[in-house]
Formats: structure tokens, sequence, C-alpha cells
């Protein structure tokens, strides 16, 4: 990050930005109802966090149609907020299965959740900060986590 703070008390300036982590948790919840994951732990430190997760594109290549646009939509509202507006984007977005083919693939990928995750929170972040430019410092990092069923099923992972 930018020297910035997510969360917790900076020494330098003396400013709390625990009230972030609010912001963390909201973002996570509304992912977690949005994208074909299972978000089983995350940790928010005071400049960065840990998210343990779990992708299952399968998942969204399920879900209806209806249900896609249904989701998305509650990731991008329309600017006008209105019940009127999100049909008439629900209906956009039915009527053009193309569209549809890519965000059902966008909510079953890790990179479109962490950019759902992060942009929001920096946007916020700048604008409480009165700046611009980069909150995150870099692209995130993933790790595979296994246990005795992944390491021996599929070679991912030694014992």
């Amino acid at each position: 990050m930018r020297r910035a703070f997510l969360c917790g008390d900076d020494a330098l300036t003396g400013r709390n930005f625990e009230h972030r982590k609010v912001w963390v948790r909201e973002r996570l919840h509304l992912l977690g109802a949005c994208f074909a994951v299972a978000i089983h732990a995350y940790a928010v430190m005071s400049n960065h966090l840990h998210i343990v997760l779990q992708v299952d594109a399968a998942v969204s290549a399920a879900w209806s149609d209806e249900e896609v646009a249904s989701r998305w939509i509650r990731l991008f509202p329309p600017r006008e907020g209105a019940d009127e507006a999100s049909d008439v984007k629900r209906q956009a977005l039915l009527a053009d299965p193309e569209r549809l083919a890519r965000l059902r693939a966008r909510l079953g990928d890790l990179s479109w959740f962490m950019r759902c995750l992060a942009e929001p929170i920096a946007r916020r972040a700048n604008r409480e900060d009165q700046c611009t430019g980069r909150f995150w410092e870099g692209r995130f990092r993933c790790q595979v986590l296994c246990d005795e069923r992944v390491a021996r099923g599929h070679g991912l992972c030694r014992p």
C-alpha cells in the first residue's frame, strides 16, 4: 500500500482506521453472496488482509441466466438505484447471451473476486484520505491450501 493504513492506528499521523474493517467485512459478505466462492476465514491486518476461500466455477455454470443477472446487478447496481433501473438492466443482460456468458465466468473467477473486493475499498479509502493513486501495493498473491484428501487425490501438495 502507499504507506497507508487499511485498519488500526497509524502512529505517524495519529489517525485510527479501525472502521475500515467493517468495509472489508461488508464487502466480503456481499461478494460471498454473489460469487461462486465459499469464504472460510479472513483476517484484516493493519496494511493487508488474508482470505481463505474456495472458488468453484462449476457452481456458477449451474446457475440460471436469471440468477447470473441478479447476482451481477447486486455487485454492480445501476447508478439510478431504482427498482425500474434494475429491471431494465436485468432485461438487457438476459437479452445478451454472450455478455451473460462472460459474467457467468467472472462470477466463478478468483481475479474478478479480488478486483471486486479491492477496488471499492481502495476508492473509498482514497476519498477518505483525500488522495488519489494506488491504495494496494500490487496484485494479490494466492497459495493452495491442502488437506489430506487433496494431497492424496490430486498431487497438488506434498504430504
